[in-house]
């Protein structure tokens, strides 16, 4: 396994990088301090399972790094890290595609789940307390989906974050036959991977179903 670390204080990225290990010690950590440090470590390794990148960094805002990882590594998953858990600066990520949003002052272990949970091809988004769930305003309130029936229900599973596994248990399916789905969806939304499926679904107007 293999995470970009992308910080511009030492002292930050160390302490990521302990933390990281509590998912396999073995664990390949890079680290950069600038977003052009970080983008010729992802040129050069290829093989990256995930990255971390701070909202703030002094060559360029986390905003445009990850436009740029985007046109660049668009299966890369990114997760954005930041000191503020501000509702807009977390619904600005979700609309550009990021993976995940992850304050700093998060604990251990929610930042271990967290970054399982985007591993796990999911998308991971903190529920704000005083704003509630973040949701993405819709481009079009009432699109006219070409999804079948079947595939919506495995795409709510998607936006639910559940596995393949999962959703074929609920659904009562083999975990082939919701891989041949996703495939299809993935295909629908013109996106290469299930994060770049959900974000893009929650742009049409598809949200998580509420969980009490």
């Amino acid at each position: 396994m293999k995470i970009l670390v992308i910080d511009d204080h030492a002292l930050v990225r160390e302490g990521l990088r302990q933390v990281l290990k509590g998912l396999d010690e073995n664990v390949d950590v890079l680290q950069a301090g600038t977003c052009e440090q970080a983008f010729a470590l992802a040129q050069s390794h290829l093989d990256l399972d995930l990255a971390l990148l701070d909202y703030h960094l002094p060559d360029m805002t986390g905003l445009q790094a990850l436009d740029i990882f985007a046109e660049r590594h668009p299966e890369l998953p990114i997760v954005m890290l930041s000191g503020s858990a501000n509702y807009q600066i977390m619904q600005q990520v979700l609309k550009s595609g990021a993976a995940g949003f992850i304050n700093k002052s998060s604990l251990s272990d929610e930042l271990l789940r967290a970054v399982r949970q985007v591993l796990d091809g999911n998308v991971y988004w903190p529920e704000d307390r005083q704003q509630g769930p973040l949701t993405v305003p819709n481009e079009n309130p009432n699109p006219k989906s070409t999804l079948t029936q079947r595939q919506e229900l495995v795409l709510q599973g998607l936006l639910d974050g559940q596995s393949n596994r999962e959703i074929g248990k609920s659904l009562s399916l083999s975990e082939e036959t919701i891989k041949t789905h996703v495939t299809s969806i993935l295909r629908h939304f013109e996106v290469q991977n299930r994060t770049q499926a959900v974000v893009a679904a929650a742009r049409k107007g598809y949200k998580p179903r509420e969980t009490s």
